[in-house]
């Protein structure tokens, strides 16, 4: 490699694309997105059309990192044997949440379309009762709202009121939001907590977003680690120039997405997307086969002493526990046969990907959000049955572990109360506590609770 530094990644470069005109606002700009939407839309043969105004969740360290780079990062997708390179342009801005004006005035702008999400499933402020939480946080957007529609709001359902509020003034006409997180029936999620909090503020409101506001579905696939330093010196050796945020993923990629679109969208279907009239039966596959499993190793692998998945799937005990689990899954899902089965073979060779390094403390967290969606549901229709569940309870076993400290550290924004509910001195009483949480009639499953108890004993000594 030159001693001379290399040029930093921007839009004067001679191989960069400029800048595409913003008709997308994307809120939870992260590695996923970029290695997902963002790229999907870059490869449509109309994407140089369709510019995304990202915006920063909790932290701004990505709008830091590529703002002065025009929104330009470089796609490393990784193989076991080959990395492939790719300079992505599709952001056309990018900017920290606490950049509230330049949301609004996307919002209100005619030429926006789309609206899409990547803010994980804690991000929808979703109560137990399936309705917007009546949470401190909800409370104050609510109030800062009524007391002035432009008021800088913290809350996911917040924000896209208030950016609603703004398009109404504005006489902008038709808008799509489209869910792409790890959610069941995402767009209805969606739809549900927006027009919750519209409630509260203007009963007007919900009729408006009723007649001009879409909300579409999707399910998202792409496992995508965080960035290393390796990563960024790896660009500088391989394509010459610096970039402060490569992005690295996997060879593999799936988005199904269903909606109508009214006021248009990126060709993504030739990118490699899948337009349906219903996303559930994709997304029941993968929540619970690809992000069930993955919960799973989060916490079991890291009581182990693995660091990554490929660590984790390669332990016999892990593998064993995830296709338990996987086999107890599967009489429950819409799709079956050898949609079923292919695809337990896909991920298990994604998973053993000895260079995707898809940290098990990354996937650990905020579980408090994660374990309802991805593990319950199996766990409620295998009791329906008459069936002890013991893969589910191997999950729970961990989950309840990690509460107390075992494997990968907490790092939950909602967990507060699940943890608390762990810290009982007896482990039956934990295990009770914390099932509770997630369900009161579970809760009081003494066949299930015996299940996670006796996993817990059996995770500790293979630990």
């Amino acid at each position: 490699m030159s001693t001379l530094a290399p040029p930093r990644l921007d839009r004067t470069l001679s191989s960069a694309p400029a800048a595409p005109p913003v008709r997308i606002v994307h809120l939870g700009i992260g590695n996923f997105h970029r290695a997902h939407q963002a790229w999907y839309t870059w490869r449509a043969p109309d994407g140089a059309g369709w510019g995304i105004a990202a915006f920063t969740g909790r932290r701004p360290d990505a709008a830091e990192a590529l703002a002065p780079q025009d929104g330009l990062y470089t796609l490393i997708t990784r193989s076991a044997d080959a990395d492939r390179f790719e300079l992505i342009g599709s952001l056309a801005e990018v900017r920290p949440a606490a950049d509230h004006d330049r949301f609004l005035e996307l919002l209100a702008a005619p030429e926006t379309a789309l609206v899409t999400i990547t803010v994980t499933e804690a991000g929808y402020r979703l109560g137990a009762d399936g309705h917007l939480a009546d949470s401190e946080p909800v409370r104050a957007d609510v109030e800062a709202l009524r007391a002035d529609s432009r008021a800088a709001v913290t809350t996911t359902p917040g924000k896209l009121v208030a950016g609603l509020l703004a398009r109404r003034a504005a006489g902008s006409g038709a808008l799509t939001i489209l869910s792409c997180d790890n959610l069941p029936h995402n767009g209805e999620v969606a739809r549900t907590v927006v027009s919750d909090l519209a409630a509260q503020l203007d009963a007007g409101l919900v009729d408006w977003i009723d007649d001009h506001v879409e909300f579409a579905s999707s399910m998202v696939d792409r496992i995508t680690p965080a960035t290393t330093e390796a990563d960024r010196d790896l660009v500088v050796e391989s394509q010459g120039y610096r970039d402060a945020s490569p992005v690295p993923t996997e060879p593999f990629s799936e988005w199904v997405v269903a909606g109508s679109f009214p006021a248009g969208r990126p060709a993504w279907e030739a990118a490699g997307a899948r337009l349906v009239d219903d996303v559930a039966p994709y997304e029941q596959r993968k929540l619970t086969l690809l992000n069930g499993s993955h919960s799973l190793m989060a916490y079991a692998g890291s009581i182990r002493g693995h660091e990554s998945i490929d660590e984790a799937i390669a332990d016999p005990a892990v593998r064993g526990w995830v296709e338990a689990f996987w086999d107890e899954a599967e009489p429950h899902l819409l799709l079956s046969g050898t949609q079923i089965a292919d695809y337990r073979t896909a991920l298990l060779e994604r998973y053993r990907n000895p260079r995707i390094r898809h940290r098990l403390a990354q996937i650990a967290a905020d579980g408090s959000a994660k374990i309802g969606v991805r593990i319950l549901p199996t766990v409620r229709a295998e009791r329906a049955a008459g069936r002890r569940p013991t893969g589910c309870a191997t999950v729970l076993a961990a989950w309840v572990l990690h509460l107390r400290g075992a494997g990968a550290p907490i790092n939950d924004a909602g967990g507060q109360p699940y943890v608390a509910a762990a810290a009982a001195e007896d482990v039956r009483d934990a295990v009770q506590a914390v099932i509770a949480r997630l369900d009161t009639t579970l809760g009081t499953d003494q066949t299930l609770v015996d299940a996670v108890v006796r996993q817990t004993e059996r995770l500790r000594d293979r630990s």
